[in-house]
Protein backbone atom coordinates (compact mmCIF):
# COMPACT_ATOMS: atom_id res chain seq x y z
CA UNK A 1 0.00 0.00 0.00
CA UNK A 2 1.58 3.34 -1.01
CA UNK A 3 2.29 5.82 1.78
CA UNK A 4 -0.24 8.54 2.34
CA UNK A 5 0.58 11.78 0.56
CA UNK A 6 0.67 15.26 2.06
CA UNK A 7 -2.90 15.94 0.93
CA UNK A 8 -4.19 12.79 2.68
CA UNK A 9 -2.43 13.70 5.93
CA UNK A 10 -3.79 17.25 5.77
CA UNK A 11 -7.28 15.85 5.21
CA UNK A 12 -7.01 13.64 8.31
CA UNK A 13 -5.66 16.51 10.38
CA UNK A 14 -8.46 18.75 9.18
CA UNK A 15 -11.06 16.11 10.02
CA UNK A 16 -9.63 15.65 13.53
CA UNK A 17 -9.55 19.41 14.07
CA UNK A 18 -13.18 19.67 12.93
CA UNK A 19 -14.29 16.95 15.37
CA UNK A 20 -12.38 18.52 18.28
CA UNK A 21 -13.74 21.96 17.50
CA UNK A 22 -17.28 20.56 17.30
CA UNK A 23 -16.97 18.84 20.68
CA UNK A 24 -15.42 21.89 22.31
CA UNK A 25 -18.07 24.17 20.79
CA UNK A 26 -20.87 21.91 22.09
CA UNK A 27 -19.33 21.86 25.57
CA UNK A 28 -18.79 25.62 25.42
CA UNK A 29 -22.42 26.27 24.46
CA UNK A 30 -23.64 24.00 27.26
CA UNK A 31 -21.48 25.76 29.85
CA UNK A 32 -22.44 29.19 28.52
CA UNK A 33 -26.13 28.32 28.84
CA UNK A 34 -25.60 27.44 32.52
CA UNK A 35 -23.92 30.73 33.45
CA UNK A 36 -25.80 32.32 36.33
CA UNK A 37 -28.14 29.38 36.84
CA UNK A 38 -25.95 26.30 37.25
CA UNK A 39 -26.43 22.86 35.67
CA UNK A 40 -29.95 21.92 34.70
CA UNK A 41 -31.52 18.81 36.22
CA UNK A 42 -32.07 16.09 33.63
CA UNK A 43 -35.57 14.90 32.83
CA UNK A 44 -36.74 11.52 34.09
CA UNK A 45 -36.55 9.21 31.09
CA UNK A 46 -37.00 5.55 30.32
CA UNK A 47 -33.48 4.03 30.54
CA UNK A 48 -34.28 1.60 27.72
CA UNK A 49 -35.07 4.52 25.37
CA UNK A 50 -31.75 6.29 25.84
CA UNK A 51 -29.22 6.37 23.04
CA UNK A 52 -26.74 3.53 23.28
CA UNK A 53 -28.92 1.34 25.50
CA UNK A 54 -28.32 -2.38 24.93
CA UNK A 55 -30.30 -5.22 26.54
CA UNK A 56 -28.13 -7.49 28.66
CA UNK A 57 -27.54 -11.05 27.49
CA UNK A 58 -26.16 -13.57 29.98
CA UNK A 59 -25.69 -17.36 29.94
CA UNK A 60 -29.00 -18.94 30.97
CA UNK A 61 -29.66 -22.39 32.50
CA UNK A 62 -32.23 -24.76 31.10
CA UNK A 63 -35.81 -23.86 32.16
CA UNK A 64 -37.18 -26.00 34.99
CA UNK A 65 -40.90 -26.32 35.67
CA UNK A 66 -41.80 -25.12 39.21
CA UNK A 67 -43.01 -27.87 41.58
CA UNK A 68 -46.74 -28.04 42.08
CA UNK A 69 -48.07 -28.47 45.61
CA UNK A 70 -51.66 -29.61 45.76
CA UNK A 71 -54.01 -27.81 48.16
CA UNK A 72 -51.30 -25.31 49.19
CA UNK A 73 -52.08 -21.68 49.96
CA UNK A 74 -48.41 -20.71 50.20
CA UNK A 75 -46.63 -19.60 47.05
CA UNK A 76 -42.93 -20.61 46.78
CA UNK A 77 -40.66 -17.61 47.37
CA UNK A 78 -43.33 -15.45 48.98
CA UNK A 79 -42.48 -13.46 52.12
CA UNK A 80 -46.06 -12.47 52.92
CA UNK A 81 -48.98 -14.86 53.34
CA UNK A 82 -51.33 -13.02 51.02
CA UNK A 83 -49.00 -11.20 48.62
CA UNK A 84 -45.31 -10.79 47.96
CA UNK A 85 -44.55 -7.06 48.17
CA UNK A 86 -41.08 -7.35 46.69
CA UNK A 87 -40.23 -5.93 43.27
CA UNK A 88 -40.34 -8.57 40.55
CA UNK A 89 -41.68 -7.07 37.31
CA UNK A 90 -40.40 -4.48 34.84
CA UNK A 91 -41.11 -1.02 36.23
CA UNK A 92 -41.14 -2.10 39.89
CA UNK A 93 -39.00 -0.08 42.29
CA UNK A 94 -36.67 -1.34 45.02
CA UNK A 95 -34.14 0.24 47.36
CA UNK A 96 -30.41 -0.33 46.84
CA UNK A 97 -28.04 0.16 49.76
CA UNK A 98 -24.59 1.02 48.39
CA UNK A 99 -21.83 0.42 50.91
CA UNK A 100 -18.24 0.47 49.66
CA UNK A 101 -15.31 0.51 52.09
CA UNK A 102 -12.19 -0.21 50.05
CA UNK A 103 -8.84 0.03 51.81
CA UNK A 104 -5.74 -1.48 50.21
CA UNK A 105 -2.01 -1.05 50.84
CA UNK A 106 0.55 -2.58 48.48
CA UNK A 107 4.29 -2.45 49.16
CA UNK A 108 6.87 -3.67 46.66
CA UNK A 109 10.64 -3.88 47.20
CA UNK A 110 13.21 -5.16 44.70
CA UNK A 111 16.93 -5.53 45.39
CA UNK A 112 19.44 -6.94 42.92
CA UNK A 113 23.24 -7.15 43.17
CA UNK A 114 25.53 -8.77 40.61
CA UNK A 115 29.32 -8.88 40.13
CA UNK A 116 31.59 -10.77 37.74
CA UNK A 117 35.31 -10.97 36.99
CA UNK A 118 37.26 -12.56 34.11
CA UNK A 119 41.05 -12.69 33.57
CA UNK A 120 43.41 -14.41 31.09
CA UNK A 121 47.15 -14.73 30.59
CA UNK A 122 49.31 -16.10 27.77
CA UNK A 123 52.56 -17.07 29.53
CA UNK A 124 52.48 -20.35 27.60
CA UNK A 125 51.01 -19.88 24.14
CA UNK A 126 52.50 -22.69 22.00
CA UNK A 127 55.86 -21.00 22.27
CA UNK A 128 54.53 -17.84 20.62
CA UNK A 129 54.35 -15.82 23.80
CA UNK A 130 57.51 -13.91 22.81
CA UNK A 131 56.03 -13.12 19.42
CA UNK A 132 53.13 -11.42 21.19
CA UNK A 133 55.46 -8.67 22.44
CA UNK A 134 56.60 -8.03 18.87
CA UNK A 135 53.05 -7.65 17.62
CA UNK A 136 51.97 -5.63 20.66
CA UNK A 137 54.98 -3.74 21.97
CA UNK A 138 54.90 -3.41 25.74
CA UNK A 139 52.32 -6.23 26.18
CA UNK A 140 52.81 -8.52 29.18
CA UNK A 141 51.82 -12.14 28.40
CA UNK A 142 51.09 -12.70 32.08
CA UNK A 143 48.46 -9.99 32.02
CA UNK A 144 46.79 -10.54 28.68
CA UNK A 145 43.17 -9.71 29.56
CA UNK A 146 41.17 -8.77 32.62
CA UNK A 147 37.47 -7.95 32.65
CA UNK A 148 35.32 -7.19 35.66
CA UNK A 149 31.83 -5.79 36.10
CA UNK A 150 29.49 -4.98 38.96
CA UNK A 151 25.89 -3.80 39.08
CA UNK A 152 23.44 -3.05 41.85
CA UNK A 153 19.81 -1.93 41.77
CA UNK A 154 17.19 -1.33 44.41
CA UNK A 155 13.60 -0.34 43.78
CA UNK A 156 10.72 0.27 46.14
CA UNK A 157 7.11 1.36 45.77
CA UNK A 158 4.12 1.95 48.00
CA UNK A 159 0.51 2.19 46.89
CA UNK A 160 -2.30 3.11 49.27
CA UNK A 161 -5.96 3.46 48.38
CA UNK A 162 -8.95 4.23 50.57
CA UNK A 163 -12.51 4.75 49.36
CA UNK A 164 -15.73 4.92 51.36
CA UNK A 165 -19.24 5.33 49.95
CA UNK A 166 -22.42 4.83 51.97
CA UNK A 167 -25.78 5.73 50.46
CA UNK A 168 -29.23 4.35 49.70
CA UNK A 169 -31.10 4.98 46.48
CA UNK A 170 -34.06 3.68 44.54
CA UNK A 171 -33.71 1.66 41.35
CA UNK A 172 -36.22 0.40 38.81
CA UNK A 173 -36.36 -3.03 37.17
CA UNK A 174 -35.72 -2.59 33.45
CA UNK A 175 -35.51 -6.20 32.33
CA UNK A 176 -36.39 -9.72 33.49
CA UNK A 177 -33.92 -12.31 32.20
CA UNK A 178 -35.10 -15.76 31.08
CA UNK A 179 -33.79 -17.41 34.27
CA UNK A 180 -35.68 -14.97 36.48
CA UNK A 181 -32.81 -12.64 37.36
CA UNK A 182 -33.60 -8.93 37.30
CA UNK A 183 -31.73 -6.08 35.62
CA UNK A 184 -31.95 -2.86 37.65
CA UNK A 185 -31.06 0.73 36.87
CA UNK A 186 -31.18 3.75 39.14
CA UNK A 187 -30.05 7.35 38.85
CA UNK A 188 -30.32 10.37 41.14
CA UNK A 189 -29.23 13.99 40.86
CA UNK A 190 -28.65 16.41 43.73
CA UNK A 191 -28.14 20.09 43.02
CA UNK A 192 -26.50 22.21 45.72
CA UNK A 193 -26.09 25.84 44.64
CA UNK A 194 -24.08 25.66 41.40
CA UNK A 195 -22.88 22.06 41.75
CA UNK A 196 -24.70 18.96 40.51
CA UNK A 197 -23.94 15.63 42.18
CA UNK A 198 -24.91 12.49 40.25
CA UNK A 199 -25.35 8.92 41.48
CA UNK A 200 -26.20 5.99 39.23
CA UNK A 201 -26.17 2.23 39.65
CA UNK A 202 -26.83 -0.68 37.29
CA UNK A 203 -26.51 -4.42 37.60
CA UNK A 204 -28.15 -7.84 37.83
CA UNK A 205 -29.78 -9.23 40.97
CA UNK A 206 -31.57 -12.39 42.08
CA UNK A 207 -35.19 -12.04 43.24
CA UNK A 208 -34.43 -14.16 46.33
CA UNK A 209 -31.75 -11.67 47.43
CA UNK A 210 -34.36 -8.92 47.81
CA UNK A 211 -35.25 -8.59 51.49
CA UNK A 212 -38.76 -8.46 52.89
CA UNK A 213 -38.40 -4.65 53.10
CA UNK A 214 -37.94 -4.57 49.29
CA UNK A 215 -34.26 -3.63 49.50
CA UNK A 216 -30.96 -5.17 48.46
CA UNK A 217 -27.32 -4.44 49.32
CA UNK A 218 -24.76 -3.59 46.67
CA UNK A 219 -22.54 -6.63 47.32
CA UNK A 220 -25.34 -8.86 45.99
CA UNK A 221 -25.45 -7.07 42.63
CA UNK A 222 -23.69 -8.86 39.78
CA UNK A 223 -22.01 -6.80 37.04
CA UNK A 224 -22.53 -3.75 39.26
CA UNK A 225 -21.79 -0.36 37.73
CA UNK A 226 -21.74 2.42 40.33
CA UNK A 227 -21.05 6.02 39.35
CA UNK A 228 -20.71 8.89 41.79
CA UNK A 229 -19.55 12.19 40.43
CA UNK A 230 -20.48 15.76 39.76
CA UNK A 231 -20.52 18.65 37.36
CA UNK A 232 -20.62 22.36 37.88
CA UNK A 233 -18.44 25.15 39.22
CA UNK A 234 -16.60 23.04 41.84
CA UNK A 235 -15.88 20.22 39.37
CA UNK A 236 -14.57 22.72 36.81
CA UNK A 237 -12.20 24.27 39.34
CA UNK A 238 -10.80 20.88 40.46
CA UNK A 239 -9.80 19.64 37.01
CA UNK A 240 -7.41 20.98 34.33
CA UNK A 241 -8.76 22.98 31.42
CA UNK A 242 -9.74 20.91 28.37
CA UNK A 243 -6.91 22.46 26.37
CA UNK A 244 -4.38 21.32 28.95
CA UNK A 245 -5.92 17.82 28.99
CA UNK A 246 -5.60 17.55 25.20
CA UNK A 247 -2.05 18.87 25.38
CA UNK A 248 -1.12 16.26 28.01
CA UNK A 249 -2.55 13.48 25.83
CA UNK A 250 -1.03 14.61 22.52
CA UNK A 251 2.37 15.92 23.67
CA UNK A 252 4.82 12.97 23.48
CA UNK A 253 7.39 14.26 25.98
Amino acid sequence: MPPAGPSSRLLRLGLAATILSGLSACNLLTRMSEVGSGPEISKIENPTQKQGYQPITMPMPQPVAPPQAANSLWRPGARAFFKDQRAKDVGDILTVAVSIADNAVVTTTLSNTRSSSESADATKLLGLENTLTKILPGADPADLASISSASSSKNGGDTERKETINLSMAAVITQVLPNGNLVISGRQEFRVNYEMREVSIQGIIRPEDISSSNSISSEKIAEARVYYGGRGVVSDLTQPRWGQQIYDIVFPF
